[in-house]
């Protein structure tokens, strides 16, 4: 009995597109860094207030200091995530919008022509020409036809 373990390009597109929406998911789409996030900030804060020598404790002000820098770290950490979404909302468009339209794809060292005939949804879309699904960020140049 034979098992034919070849994928065709259609099925290596859609494993790689779920490949990709997988660790997009994974840390909520961040790598591990070194730096501290509003985790580590706030554990840090909580840890001071419960050390502190109650015959000299924290100045009104420095605590207030450090709930604004938390506050602002808030901030950036959600328009991040807003950044992050808009991205992937642009992404989808531009992939809209190509339908019905000629492309060139870099795949490798070979360049693809053909017309976008289906679009798929998600962060990483991917687009459908001459029978075969190819990245969006593979796309190097769109044509009107």
């Amino acid at each position: 009995m034979d098992i034919n373990t070849n994928l065709s390009a259609q099925e290596k597109a859609e494993t790689n597109r779920l490949v990709n929406e997988f660790n997009a998911q994974l840390n909520n789409g961040k790598a591990k860094s070194q730096s501290l996030d509003r985790d580590d900030f706030l554990k840090l804060l909580v840890t001071q207030l419960s050390y502190q020598d109650p015959t000299a404790p924290m100045e009104d002000k420095e605590f207030i200091a450090q709930m604004a820098q938390f506050s602002s770290l808030e901030q950036m950490t959600n328009m991040a995530k807003d950044f992050s979404k808009l991205a992937e909302i642009i992404t989808g468009s531009e992939a809209n919008s190509a339908i019905g339209k000629s492309v060139e794809i870099l795949e490798g060292e070979n360049t693809v022509q053909g017309t976008v005939k289906a679009v798929t949804r998600g962060g990483a879309p991917q687009v459908l020409v001459n029978g075969n699904y190819y990245q969006w960020s593979q796309v190097t140049k769109v044509f009107e036809e």
